[in-house]
C-alpha cells in the first residue's frame, strides 16, 4: 500500500533533509580529511552497501514497503543519525579529555559506553518516527525489521566512508590499514549495525501487531537490546591485541548472526501463515480455493507457481498470476488491519477495493490457466 497525502509529503521532506545532511557529512569529511581519501572511501563503501540492500530486499518480500517511507528511513540513518552521532560522540571524547583521561582511554570509553547509547538512540528515533507517522505501513515484526535495517544501512554506509577515509589518509603507505579496516567492516561485520537496530524494529513490529500503546514499553526494551549488542561488539573490538575480538567474534558474534538469520527465516514463514489467515474468510465465502491459500502462504510455492504458469502459457499467464499473488497479499494484510481496528472507515473501503482487485485478478488467472 502506497503512502498518501501527508504521509507522502512527510516522507519526501524527511528524505530530502536526511539526504542533505548525509551529503554535508561527506563534504565535511572531504574538507577535513581530503577529497582523494573520501572518493576512495566512498567507492569502497559501495561493496557493503550492495550486500546490505540485498539483505533488506530479501527480508521485504511479502508486501514490499512503500519506497518513499524506505527512502525516509535510509536518509534518516545516513544523515540525521550520523550527524547526531558525530556531534555527541565527539563532544563526549572532548569532555573525557578535559576531565583528565588520556586520548586512548577517552576514545575507548566513548566507543564502549557512549557510542552505543548515542547511535542506537539516533537510529531508533528514525524507526520510531516511521512507526508513529506511518503506522498503517507497519503490520508486524518483519515490517519493523525492514525499516530498522534500512535506517541502519544508511548509517553504516556513511560511517564506512568515515572509517575508510581515515584509514586511507592516516594509514601506512602500503595501504594495509585500509585493507584491515575494509576487511573488518565490509567483510567480517557488514551486518553489525543491522543486527543492533533490528532489536528496535522487532520490538516496534510486535507493538504494531499487539496494537494500542504497547510501543511505549516495547520500544525501550528493543533499545536496551540494541545498546547491549552494540556495546558488546565495540567492547570486544577493544580487547587485548586483537585476540579478544577474534574470540568474541567466533563465539559470540557469529552465533548471534546465525541466530538472526534463523529468526528472519522463521518470521518470513509466519508472514505466510498470516496471509493464509487473512484470506481465510474470503476462501470460506468461495472467493479463493484451498489450493490458492496453500500456494499464497509460501514464497517458494509462489515462485514455483509462476514458473509453472510461464512454462505452460507464457509470460502473460505468469504476469497474471503474479498480479493475483500481489493483490491477494495486499488484501490479506488489509484484512488484518481491519480486524485489529488499526484503520477506520477508510480502511474498510480500502479492503473492499482490494477484494475486488483480487477477485478480478483471480478470474484472469482462471481464464488463462484453467485453475
Amino acid at each position: 500500500m502506497e503512502l498518501r497525502g501527508g504521509g507522502m509529503r512527510g516522507a519526501v521532506v524527511g528524505a530530502v533533509v536526511g539526504g542533505v545532511l548525509a551529503v554535508g557529512v561527506v563534504v565535511f569529511l572531504a574538507l577535513t580529511i581530503g577529497t582523494g581519501a573520501v572518493v576512495v572511501a566512498s567507492l569502497l563503501a559501495l561493496v557493503p552497501l550492495a550486500g546490505l540492500l540485498l539483505a533488506v530486499r530479501w527480508v521485504d518480500r511479502w508486501e514490499p514497503e512503500p519506497r518513499a517511507a524506505l527512502w525516509f528511513a535510509f536518509a534518516w540513518g545516513a544523515g540525521v543519525a550520523v550527524v547526531i552521532a558525530l556531534v555527541f560522540n565527539s563532544a563526549a571524547t572532548i569532555g573525557l579529555l578535559l576531565a583528565g583521561l588520556d586520548e586512548v582511554s577517552a576514545q575507548t570509553t566513548t566507543a564502549v559506553l557512549v557510542a552505543p547509547v548515542v547511535e542506537e538512540t539516533a537510529k531508533g528515533l528514525g524507526v520510531l518516527i516511521v512507526f508513529l507517522a506511518w503506522r498503517r505501513q507497519v503490520d508486524g515484526p518483519v515490517d519493523g525489521l525492514v525499516y530498522a535495517a534500512t535506517v541502519a544501512t544508511g548509517f553504516a554506509v556513511v560511517e564506512d566512508v568515515l572509517y575508510f577515509a581515515q584509514a586511507h589518509q592516516y594509514g601506512d603507505a602500503e595501504g594495509t590499514s585500509v585493507a584491515l579496516v575494509f576487511a573488518l567492516r565490509a567483510l567480517f561485520s557488514p551486518f553489525a549495525h543491522l543486527m543492533f537496530t533490528a532489536c528496535i524494529g522487532l520490538a516496534l513490529g510486535y507493538a504494531a501487531r499487539r496494537g494500542g500503546a504497547s510501543w511505549v514499553w516495547l520500544f525501550p526494551l528493543g533499545w536496551i537490546g540494541a545498546v547491549a549488542l552494540h556495546a558488546l561488539w565495540n567492547g570486544s573490538a577493544m580487547l587485548g591485541d586483537g585476540t579478544g575480538f577474534l574470540v568474541a567474534y567466533v563465539f559470540v558474534q557469529v552465533p548471534l548472526f546465525i541466530g538472526a538469520i534463523v529468526l528472519v527465516v522463521w518470521l518470513r514463514k509466519q508472514e505466510g501463515l498470516a496471509v493464509a489467515r487473512g484470506l481465510a474468510p474470503y476462501a470460506g465465502a468461495g472467493w479463493f480455493t484451498a489450493a490458492d491459500l496453500h500456494m499464497l502462504s509460501s514464497l517458494t510455492r509462489r515462485k514455483q507457481a509462476r514458473a509453472w504458469a510461464l512454462r505452460v502459457r507464457g509470460t502473460t499467464a505468469e504476469q497474471a498470476l503474479r498480479e493475483f499473488q500481489d493483490a491477494a497479499t495486499a488484501l490479506a494484510y488489509q484484512r488484518h488491519r481491519v480486524e485489529h481496528r488499526r484503520v477506520g472507515h477508510e480502511g474498510i473501503a480500502d479492503e473492499q477495493v482490494l477484494a475486488a482487485r483480487a477477485a478480478q485478478a483471480r478470474a484472469r488467472v482462471s481464464e488463462l490457466l484453467g485453475v
